[in-house]
């Protein structure tokens, strides 16, 4: 199938548009309608070849939202005209420990990434979510709820569940504080997520100025991180703290913010390591932990979720001709809280 969509032509130049094919349907292969597609500021990193080598041109997008428009003859899962989702990979090796514990993500050989990369093949380019037709293996996508918005959504295939994997993992819920470093497109989903499963949320931010949205969210309190007195004020407070920031930073600061044997998880990835005083962990058997999305039977455990609390993304819904400066306007974080393309304007 021709597919129009926007693609890089190689590391750090502008997106321009571009046409491709897609494969043939397969025997378990759904294929859909892309509707909507998240700007992931991966995504941004990917394009510009910041995390190592890439695979041009290079067409983006792990948070893909869209209608299923038909199926292979042994597809199962899926119908025609239902609501589809499809996250950061799509495909794993599926016969190791962690594809057999549904943690696709932690795949022993690899997972199979939706872009930036090559399919299990070895030989066909996986091309992304910027564009208006995609085809996957049933076993790698989800079902959205029919009261969601498919805007608001999109985000959640990764924003979403990179938030709600750990918060579920660290067992965060009533009785806990949590604190969410950063109300980005990441942290503000993590607000949602932690006062929709009752938990005491704080927001911690160098921004001010968030603070009326992080209420508005569901958090119960908010501290201004750029005021070092506040460190002192609220050192012990907290039994998780989620830490969606990629800056780098102090990370002891915010571990003495922790309870005894609290954690706190890295989720957001840095240009450059931390550098831990080990008496910050010391005192008070304190962990540091990390986590990195889901695997499909979470994922569409979030969205059962998403669709009985009715909990979408904030977006800002854009048109492709618009891709270039939405990333720009990501880095520099003006963003409330994720860009998503309409993909009828392809």
């Amino acid at each position: 199938m021709n597919t129009r969509g926007y693609a890089v032509m190689e590391a750090k130049k502008p997106l321009v548009p571009y046409q491709f094919n897609r494969r043939e349907l397969g025997a378990n292969d759904i294929a859909l309608d892309i509707l909507y597609a998240g700007i992931c500021h991966s995504d941004i990193h990917q394009a510009r070849e910041e995390w190592g080598p890439a695979l041009f041109p290079m067409v983006p997008g792990h948070e893909i939202a869209g209608v299923v428009t038909s199926v292979g003859n042994k597809v199962t899962k899926f119908k025609v005209g239902e609501k589809i989702g499809v996250g950061v990979f799509v495909d794993s090796c599926r016969t190791c420990s962690s594809c057999q514990a549904g943690l696709q993500q932690y795949c022993l050989e690899g997972m199979t990434g939706t872009y930036n990369g090559l399919e299990r093949d070895g030989v066909t380019p996986a091309m992304g979510g910027y564009c208006n037709y995609f085809v996957i293996n049933e076993d790698y996508a989800v079902h959205i709820p029919d009261n969601l918005p498919l805007e608001g959504v999109a985000p959640l295939m990764c924003a979403g569940i990179t938030l709600y994997s750990p918060i579920k993992h660290w067992k965060v819920g009533p009785g806990k504080k949590v604190a969410v470093m950063g109300l980005g497109g990441l942290g503000h989903m993590g607000v949602k997520f932690a006062a929709a499963l009752g938990a005491d949320v704080t927001v911690l931010s160098h921004s001010p100025k968030k603070e009326k949205d992080a209420l508005a969210m569901g958090a119960h309190h908010f501290v201004d991180t750029s005021n070092p007195d506040n460190f002192a004020k609220h050192a012990g407070t907290f039994d998780v703290i989620l830490n969606t920031v990629s800056a780098e930073l102090d990370i002891n600061q915010y571990l003495n913010l922790l309870k005894l044997d609290g954690t706190l998880v890295v989720i957001g990835l840095p240009g450059k390591p931390y550098s831990v005083h080990v008496g910050s962990l010391l005192n008070g058997r304190k962990s540091i932990g990390g986590s990195m999305i889901g695997g499909i039977p979470e994922l569409q455990e979030m969205l059962d979720f998403c669709g009985k609390h009715s909990i979408v993304s904030d977006v800002e819904v854009i048109a492709s001709d618009y891709i270039n400066e939405a990333y720009e306007r990501t880095v520099a974080s003006d963003v409330k809280y994720r860009f998503v393309i309409d993909t009828k304007t392809f």
